[in-house]
């Protein structure tokens, strides 16, 4: 069954997302990074069209192939990141999965060590807004694989 453009027919519904890309825009995260949890998150919700446009958008900020392929594997390839890129990715996917359970005191712990408590609380609206993306771009099943970087320069 074909469903609704998403972008076509929601413009309001997308507009009050896009509040998140211009608070995270200013935002002392760097955006390689916020891209990397949009990755992330991504994967972990099978969200082709993200994926899509947050890899393209990430390879022309210079961004590495392989640390790009290797994310979903990161917890292994613990060298390609940094110890603090690891924390935001922990964060991420904790809070990505908090149906699974609360986010662990530990993860907490470490993420702490290496963001401020404004940080802390920046990274989590970045996860938010993913994965709200994510669901809406999911639930509508918005086609992947055209994407041209910089096309939606007001979203996330």
């Amino acid at each position: 069954m074909e469903r609704m453009n998403l972008f076509a027919k929601s413009g309001n519904v997308l507009r009050a997302l896009n509040g998140f890309h211009s608070y995270l825009s200013k935002s002392t995260i760097d955006s390689k990074l916020q891209h990397l949890i949009y990755i992330r998150v991504s994967q972990i919700n099978g969200c082709a069209f993200c994926l899509d446009m947050h890899t393209k958008d990430l390879r022309v900020m210079g961004e590495t192939e392989q640390r790009m392929l290797m994310l979903g594997a990161w917890h292994d390839a613990y060298r390609l990141y940094t110890p603090k890129e690891r924390a935001a990715l922990a964060w991420a996917e904790a809070v990505t999965l908090v149906a699974k359970g609360p986010v662990s005191d530990a993860i907490y712990a470490e993420t702490a060590a290496h963001f401020t408590e404004q940080e802390m609380a920046e990274l989590t609206i970045c996860v938010i807004a993913i994965n709200s993306y994510n669901r809406l771009n999911v639930a509508f099943q918005t086609p992947a694989g055209d994407y041209q970087p910089g096309q939606f320069a007001n979203a996330h």
